[in-house]
């Protein structure tokens, strides 16, 4: 698959909420419950923090949006932790497995470095084997396990804590 990645728009709201919905709908890759609208989306880029990167996946040639990655400052309350920057991974349900989420990492990764970022931390339910080797894959380390980190529908879902030095 061709792929072009860039930095979100807000006129990508749509298109972001039509890869992100049906994982969350899926309840089965994401500690996220609810859904998005449109609007909220588009609020959520407006707003983005500018030490943040959000990178978009685009198939070519159509520029149908496939997949995105999100880091923002793991803490804004100190800037003990400004080195710091935690990260979320979405690809279409369909088109997993495909080298999307290799190209996000890539863009990611630099526009991290360029941004002062030296690690990047996050989580990955237990769950979700595939996610966890898709981050051990591009050099993340598993550090801990959270157990009964999250709560979805009633169910206990543990997550499994990672990080990566850029």
């Amino acid at each position: 698959m061709e792929l072009a990645v860039r930095d979100v728009e807000p006129s990508d709201a749509a298109g972001l909420v039509r890869v992100l919905n049906p994982i969350i709908e899926a309840r089965r890759y994401t500690a996220l419950d609810t859904t998005f609208s449109v609007d909220t989306e588009r609020d959520y880029v407006i707003d983005f923090p500018d030490r943040g990167v959000w990178k978009v996946a685009l198939r070519q040639p159509d520029q149908t949006i496939v997949g995105f990655q999100v880091l923002e400052p793991y803490a804004t309350y100190t800037r003990a932790f400004d080195h710091v920057g935690t990260l979320g991974t979405y690809v279409d349900l369909d088109l997993r497995r495909q080298g999307i989420a290799r190209r996000l990492f890539a863009a990611t990764f630099d526009a991290a470095r360029q941004k002062g970022y030296e690690k990047i931390f996050t989580f990955v339910r237990a769950d979700n084997p595939a996610a966890l080797q898709a981050y051990l894959g591009q050099g993340f380390e598993v550090v801990g396990n959270a157990k009964r980190q999250a709560k979805i529908d009633g169910q206990y879902i543990d997550e499994i804590l990672i990080e990566k030095w850029l």
